[in-house]
């Protein structure tokens, strides 16, 4: 993965296929967990999926818990570049009524920016 800070308040996640979305997912929560013990400002985050081919539940599950906690602090997800077997299973699992999705990362920042 490759975790790049955008900008103070924006994080930027290019993750890929199990196990590293995992991995990703929990270095995210990580951050996640640091603004909520006030060593951080909580960030907004983009999680680029553009290398990734599938999503099964776990997977599923870690994106809803960084968008709850996030949204808890104040903060925005969006999600970018995904491939049309994933948004197949965002569309069955109705998450495009739950995230907001974005061609790509420019795009997706340039809303964080827009709507700070």
């Amino acid at each position: 993965m490759s975790l790049n800070e955008w900008s103070d308040s924006i994080i930027l996640a290019e993750t890929g296929e199990e196990p590293t979305f995992s991995e990703d997912m929990t270095s995210l929560m990580t951050i996640v967990e640091d603004a909520e013990q006030g060593t951080r400002k909580m960030p907004d985050m983009v999680v680029n999926l553009a290398e990734v081919d599938y999503l099964n539940s776990s997977n599923i599950a870690q994106l809803l818990r960084l968008r709850k906690r996030l949204a808890a602090g104040g903060a925005r997800l969006r999600i970018c570049s995904v491939r049309d077997q994933v948004w197949g299973v965002i569309l069955v699992t109705g998450l495009d009524k739950l995230f907001e999705f974005h061609d790509g990362t420019a795009t997706a920042i340039a809303s964080l920016q827009l709507e700070a």
